[in-house]
């Protein structure tokens, strides 16, 4: 079922067109990602399907009777009531029932209505209904779903009394997103709802999102998150929009397919372009002259082919070094970091080679970019030692870019910074991160978040550090950003020492991952995937141990070692039946997805929607096939698990 549908949304603000022609479509239980650069009108197609803002052109439809619950970027809660209080009163209309209820219970116990078999049935009956949809919709587990939410989204017990109005912004953040995920409405709009989360709370995210009983619309710059989620892909450039099937990675592939196919396309053109202007040049005088008009007017007539965004508009940069540090780039060695009225870990010791990329993990409040700005000499450590190494030039990319001064433009930001090179030499490196004409003179206080990221990148570049130490460098980068960075930083030849909540971009990058706690630094070899699996390792050993413990040791008798084999001999033979039944789903799975499109594009022929029979026999089709690939596919799952 088709829960809601934006048809050829448009919206301009003056001159500049945000959208131009977007449509999307989503399905009943179905997770929807929404992705483009940094401009290209996401948060703004979100408030138009929300109801927040009025299109100039198109349509929104939803289907009868369903809600939609929205999640802006900087949604923000503020009240004086608890945080408890806050969150608990989601449930102000189950409250009412249950109030109901009381009052009902307390009539039916009165002796006059007791003793009247009549009256008593009444109230009976009033009470059973009132019972059943208090039940249905889950009353008795109000609190338990409350503390539930609160701990996934790290308000700890301790923080149930706390006065809204006293959190930081990003925590009312996350108070907010904890509403809307217990009022569970039939439509949830996310707008980068992993801001404000630690890798522990984005993890917790996912999980409880891919159990959403809804829908889902998301924007996110995060492709774990939307690679786990993610059923449907929308792509938004240049104001038009693009429908992939799959996760972001699958949408990459058929992204990188598309621009393949387009730039094959663009270049024949061209070249049939350029043979027929030179066909006219030739012969517009003589006697083809006419043969020359006619290819002029089809010239005219001819719909031109985009050139592919991918060969225009793209940051590019790299980062190189002057100079080769020694061995040894930093030894940290029994620090305390925190303030003095608070100390945020002690303990920590920790040595970085050159060539190394570490990755710093750790939950938000642990204190990981206090532990950057003490290594840095920013702020004093409490206790311990801090040396560098030889020959070192280290660059430092702070989380809010704290650095850039507000009041200067873009040309002034950097070439200050770099009054050796000339303007040309500043316009140029510029224009590599999507800074030209007049962009140059906009003021940093008028830049995006992502606009500020890059003019704090040009600046790291040109700096040619061999030690760069990042906090949370792909922070309001979009996709296309993140993967470039991830391209320079993989190829760059220093010493990296980074934090991320960014799984892909730990992935990819490091080599060893410290994990900072109150007690100090724990080191894992190994990228973010390897740092999980040994933490995981670990936490099974010492759940067996603790079972030895309770049990005591089990003997390895002969029989014991039988049943062991015969339990492997089952096992394999289970294993084979699996891999077949694997490969029958996977070939009935592929007929499916190839049918599904096809009813999805007969639903939106106008024949078809104009005619109630045929469209009634075409929505059945579409959600039988539906349901069954839903079924193979969670068929697949267990069995692939």
């Amino acid at each position: 079922m088709i829960i809601v549908t934006a048809s050829h949304i448009h919206k301009a603000y003056g001159t500049d067109v945000i959208l131009e022609d977007v449509t999307l479509t989503v399905q009943e239980r179905e997770c929807v990602a929404l992705v483009g650069p940094n401009g290209a009108g996401k948060s703004t197609l979100l408030k138009i399907i929300a109801g927040e803002l009025s299109s100039d052109g198109g349509e929104v439809h939803l289907a009868k009777g369903i809600d939609i619950g929205y999640l802006a970027q900087h949604s923000s809660v503020d009240s004086e009531q608890t945080v408890y209080e806050e969150v608990r009163s989601v449930y102000t209309d189950l409250f009412e029932i249950e109030k109901q209820l009381r009052e009902v219970e307390m009539e039916m116990s009165k002796p006059e209505v007791y003793g009247n078999e009549s009256a008593f049935a009444t109230m009976s009956s009033e009470y059973e209904k009132l019972s059943q949809v208090f039940t249905d919709r889950n009353g008795y587990a109000i609190d338990a779903n409350v503390r539930g939410v609160l701990h996934g989204l790290d308000f700890p017990k301790d923080m149930y009394d706390q006065p809204v109005h006293s959190l930081s912004g990003g925590q009312k953040t996350r108070l907010a997103l904890a509403k809307q995920l217990l009022i569970q409405p039939d439509l949830l709009i996310l707008d980068e709802p992993t801001n404000y989360l630690d890798i522990e709370r984005l993890e917790w995210l996912e999980q409880y999102l891919k159990g959403y009983p809804g829908s889902l619309l998301i924007v996110s710059h995060d492709r774990s998150f939307l690679d786990t989620l993610a059923q449907q892909v929308y792509e938004i450039e240049r104001g038009i929009s693009k429908r992939y099937k799959g996760n972001y990675s699958e949408y990459l592939k058929q992204k990188a397919l598309d621009l393949e196919q387009q730039a094959k396309r663009y270049e024949q053109q061209q070249a049939e372009i350029a043979r027929t202007e030179e066909f006219i040049r030739r012969n517009i005088e003589g006697v083809n002259t006419k043969m020359a008009q006619g290819r002029r007017k089809m010239l005219e007539r001819m719909d031109r082919i985009e050139k592919p965004l991918s060969q225009n508009r793209k940051v590019r940069f790299a980062f190189e070094t002057d100079r080769l540090s020694g061995n040894d780039v930093l030894t940290v060695a029994d620090v305390s970091i925190g303030y003095e009225d608070k100390m945020l870990s002690k303990n920590i010791s920790l040595r970085i080679q050159r060539g190394e990329r570490i990755a710093l993990v750790g939950p938000n409040g642990i204190g990981k970019s206090t532990l950057l700005k003490t290594i840095l000499g920013a702020m004093k450590p409490l206790s311990g030692e801090i040396k560098f190494g030889t020959n070192l030039k280290t660059g430092f990319y702070t989380q809010e870019q704290e650095d850039l001064h507000f009041g200067k433009t873009i040309l002034q930001e950097v070439w200050d910074a770099y009054p050796q090179l000339d303007r040309q030499e500043i316009r140029t490196i510029l224009s590599q991160f999507l800074f030209t004409g007049d962009d140059l003179e906009k003021t940093i206080n008028l830049l995006s978040g992502g606009e500020r990221a890059r003019v704090a990148l040009v600046k790291l570049m040109l700096q040619q550090a061999n030690f760069l130490v990042l906090d949370e460098p792909t922070n309001h980068l979009d996709l296309m950003s993140k993967e470039v960075l991830e391209g320079a930083l993989a190829d760059y030849p220093g010493t990296l020492f980074f934090i991320s909540h960014d799984r892909f971009f730990l992935n990819r990058l490091a080599t060893r991952v410290v994990e900072l706690s109150e007690g100090g630094l724990v080191s894992y070899l190994g990228n973010y995937d390897d740092y999980t699996e040994k933490k995981q390792l670990l936490a099974d050993l010492e759940k067996e141990n603790n079972q030895e413990e309770t049990q005591g040791k089990k003997k390895n008798s002969f029989e014991e070692q039988q049943r062991k084999k015969q339990a492997e001999r089952v096992a394999k033979r289970e294993a084979k039946k699996r891999e077949e039944r694997i490969k029958e789903i996977e070939g009935e799975i592929n007929r499916l997805e190839e049918m599904i499109p096809l009813w999805e594009e007969e639903l939106c022929n106008p024949e078809i929607f104009d005619d109630p029979a045929k469209y009634k026999e075409v929505n059945d089709n579409y959600l039988t096939s539906k349901e069954k690939l839903e079924a193979l596919l969670e068929e697949w799952e267990e069995l692939s698990s």
